[in-house]
């Protein structure tokens, strides 16, 4: 190894070796520091990434972390860990040695980020503080099982937030249609709603539809995509989970609304994607619509909601519905079993009805 000054641009670099995973010997050249010690402190911090030592700084295994992960999930889950590292986690450990963070500095670290505030002056809710500290964990348990760190501290701390039971929105058909003519102004607009309301699709299931995922004669649709907005750029995804590949009947009435429109579009190929747009937009028509119709405002994916809901209401079985709307659990979709809020009141009439009837019975 070799810590030299380059005389023409008066930084200090580091030139060192290394082997990668087939044993042949590579060159590492680090330009641009500033200083004789922070090269200093590079070179041995990637020594002791090379011969992954747990004494090396909390960053260099953060990089290890990130590099182990990042093949094995999603490109957009991988993003959203990377960020709430780098912005919640790295700023208070990240040249600490990984071997050195003890309990009480985790419960000192987390004290601080409780008390962090969001833009708009609120602290960050109980799910979010659990979210993060779930991800410096998840760092450190990587370390225990993978690379011989002796004590996950995190862990050891307790978790600091968490897990709340979010209120499932929804609209009834009579808020949707009211909804809908408010929206109808738009083609788009229109029937991407109708969309998700009639079919329970995920908001991205929707943006990744083309022509060929439609079958008219059987009134079918396939999902087997999802559309995502990374780093600038429009990236077609596999579904949320293998159990969102799936095939969905559409009603009648939906199927002939889809043929239609889609043949409004010149040229399109069986492979273009039809519904353009980006989530914002379905966000600001969400807002416009709700507004003008008068009914709550309620988020994109209270359309999927509001769809199963439907479907429970109509008495069809949670297995089946799951099917539909690509549940991997049953019991994922029992979760919106109370959303109508009739049917406690349906069951109640019900009951003093079979209670009538038995009386009446007796009497006879």
């Amino acid at each position: 190894m070799a810590v030299i000054k380059n005389k023409k641009t008066g930084m200090w670099e580091v030139r060192t070796y290394y082997k990668d995973l087939t044993g042949a010997r590579k060159q590492k050249t680090k330009r641009g520091f500033a200083k004789k010690s922070e090269a200093l402190e590079w070179e041995r911090n990637f020594k002791l990434k090379e011969d992954q030592s747990i004494s090396m700084s909390f960053k260099s295994f953060v990089d290890i972390y990130l590099m182990d992960l990042e093949p094995r999930i999603k490109r957009n889950t991988f993003l959203t860990k990377k960020h709430i590292i780098e912005t919640r986690i790295l700023p208070y450990f990240g040249k600490r040695k990984l071997d050195d963070i003890r309990t009480s500095d985790v419960i000192q670290w987390q004290n601080k980020i409780m008390k962090l505030k969001k833009d708009n002056g609120e602290l960050f809710s109980p799910t979010y503080l659990k979210t993060i500290h779930n991800q410096f964990s998840a760092i450190l348990n990587h370390a225990v099982n993978m690379y011989g760190l002796k004590d996950n501290v995190a862990r050891k701390a307790g978790t600091m937030g968490k897990e709340e039971n979010k209120e499932m929105e929804f609209w009834t058909q009579d808020e949707f249609q009211a909804f809908l003519e408010c929206v109808a102004d738009k083609p788009i607009s229109y029937y991407a709603f109708e969309m998700l309301y009639w079919t329970g699709i995920r908001e991205g299931e929707l943006l990744a539809l083309t022509p060929a995922d439609f079958n008219f004669d059987k009134k079918t649709l396939r999902i087997n995509k999802s559309y995502q907005r990374l780093e600038g750029k429009d990236v077609i995804t596999d579904p949320k989970t293998p159990k969102s590949n799936r095939t969905i009947v559409m009603p009648d009435f939906l199927a002939v609304e889809m043929e239609n429109f889609i043949s409004r579009f010149y040229g399109i190929k069986d492979g273009d994607r039809i519904f353009t747009i980006s989530k914002s937009y379905l966000h600001h028509e969400m807002d416009r619509g709700a507004k003008l119709a008068g009914v709550k405002r309620i988020r994109i994916h209270g359309l999927r909601h509001s769809h199963i809901s439907l479907l429970i209401n109509l008495g069809f079985s949670a297995l089946a519905i799951g099917e539909r709307v690509g549940h991997e659990a049953v019991d994922i979709t029992y979760h919106y079993a109370h959303l109508f809020p009739t049917v406690q009141t349906d069951m109640a009439a019900q009951l003093e009805t079979e209670r009538e009837a038995l009386i009446n019975v007796r009497k006879e």
